[in-house]
């Protein structure tokens, strides 16, 4: 009896995957002092500061949702400090966030929190 070409490839890859030493198939990370390795989290971010206006770029390589929120601190004491609204940064993409104080940008910091 012979097997229709797509039923025969994916028994052949099957056997081939189930053939793999236990080595070569994924399992969860075990450290050496036997707790489970955390996965990988959190977006990269660039920010740049031009006069009293704040741009940010948060790209997200992982899994898990980043959720990233601007924060601004202004040089004069009678100019408003900023916290951005929070912005969910998925899987593989890039957000942008902007910001301003009236005068001098003091600080400029980003926070990251999970957002599942």
């Amino acid at each position: 009896m012979r097997l229709p070409r797509s039923l025969a490839s994916a028994t052949t890859a099957l056997a081939l995957a189930l053939s793999l030493p236990y080595e070569a198939m994924p399992h969860a990370r075990v450290r050496d002092d036997g707790k489970v390795a955390v996965p990988p989290f959190g977006a990269e971010c660039r920010t740049s500061v031009r006069g009293s206006h704040v741009v940010a770029y948060c790209h997200n390589p992982y899994v898990g949702t980043d959720r990233v929120r601007l924060h601004i601190e202004c040089a004069r004491w009678w100019d408003l400090d900023t916290d951005g609204e929070p912005v969910d940064d998925g899987p593989a993409t890039t957000v942008r966030l902007t910001g301003r104080c009236w005068k001098e940008v003091g600080s400029v910091w980003i926070s990251h929190q999970k957002a599942d």
